[in-house]
């Protein structure tokens, strides 16, 4: 099936599970914004609260957190004229779609997944059905608006496959051509933005120690500290990038810096060749607080009125379901439901 017949229209989201670091900004909020000012496609970005509680929440911290993850949208630059803005919960289609595709897809893809046997582990009889149908409601979260393209991590790649294996099988069983085969868009430096103490880990914000991430939250400061603190190892920038294949470590701080400036990791190695890193790092650290301080400052100031955050979600879950009613009611039709 052709997406040309589909309006281009990107979706993706962010869980709400609080502590919005370097990595979720790199690897997702900034190609949102590009996305979206890009003008190309109409760009529907998304706090997947429902995917949040596949393990069990506090619920204050889950409102807040997800307030706090819009904040760090809009300071980030997405604009909520320019782009829908929704958390999932608001726009209900999402999960009654779900329920549509945890009937098309199969009990063995589920379990193939390796975040569910990440996350699951030794524990599985133990973990929320909800974990194990995540993808189900995933792909429901980008075929409830038709959507073509999903800026995605390196970690998604596997569940965007899945919501094409279920389109497809969806247009099949019901000899349909309803939904689209979604695109991901997977490009640019730091798509996996690395552990500050590990380069081997990725970053996140279940890391014990605050060194190990930039969060988005932090001030001037603090950024500069955690960059002057990031572990490396004790010799020069090579004269190219092949020469950093086992350095992981230096090679994160190179990524970051590409991304942060807009550059190619093979144009600051050029520009750095022969430099030692504590220098470096000096030069890194200006770079993200220049460009990422702002960003903490918007997030504070945002946070101190959320019924504005949350007028901005209402407002964003209206639009959206211009979009996701007519998509559900056509499904239900096509599915054989009765209706109105």
């Amino acid at each position: 099936m052709k997406n040309a017949n589909f309006t281009p229209r990107v979706f993706s989201g962010i869980q709400p599970s609080g502590d919005l670091h370097l990595g979720n900004y790199l690897g997702a909020i900034k190609r949102f914004v590009n996305m979206q000012n890009a003008g190309t496609h109409e760009t529907v970005y998304c706090m997947v609260d429902l995917h949040a509680i596949t393990v069990w929440q506090d619920p204050a911290a889950l409102r807040r957190s997800t307030r706090e993850l819009c904040a760090g949208f809009i300071a980030s630059g997405v604009d909520p004229e320019k782009s829908i803005l929704i958390n999932q919960s608001q726009v209900p289609e999402h999960a009654q779609l779900a329920w549509i595709f945890n009937c098309v897809a199969r009990m063995g893809w589920m379990g193939r997944m390796t975040q569910w046997k990440d996350k699951a582990g030794k524990n599985a009889e133990a973990a929320s059905l909800g974990l194990f149908a995540y993808p189900a409601l995933m792909a429901a979260d980008i075929l409830i608006y038709h959507a073509t393209h999903v800026p995605v991590g390196e970690d998604q790649k596997q569940h965007l496959e899945l919501t094409r294996d279920i389109a497809a099988k969806f247009n099949h069983d019901f000899g349909t051509d309803f939904f689209p085969v979604t695109e991901p868009v997977i490009e640019g430096a730091a798509t996996r933005v690395m552990n500050l103490r590990d380069g081997t880990k990725k970053m996140s914000k279940s890391d014990l120690s605050d060194m190990s991430r930039i969060n988005m939250t932090d001030d001037a400061d603090t950024i500069a500290k955690k960059i002057r603190k990031a572990k490396t190892d004790p010799d020069p920038l090579p004269e190219t990038l092949k020469g950093l294949d086992a350095r992981p470590e230096a090679r994160n701080l190179v990524n970051i810096w590409a991304a942060l400036a807009e550059v190619s990791p093979e144009a600051v190695v050029e520009a750095n060749a022969g430099k030692m890193f504590g220098y470096f790092k000096q030069d890194l650290a200006e770079i993200a607080v220049e460009k990422l301080a702002p960003i903490a400052g918007e997030m504070a100031r945002l946070m101190q009125d959320p019924a504005e955050i949350d007028r901005i979600l209402a407002r964003g879950a209206d639009r959206a379901r211009t979009i996701t009613a007519p998509i559900l009611d056509e499904t239900y039709r096509i599915v054989g439901m009765v209706g109105r």
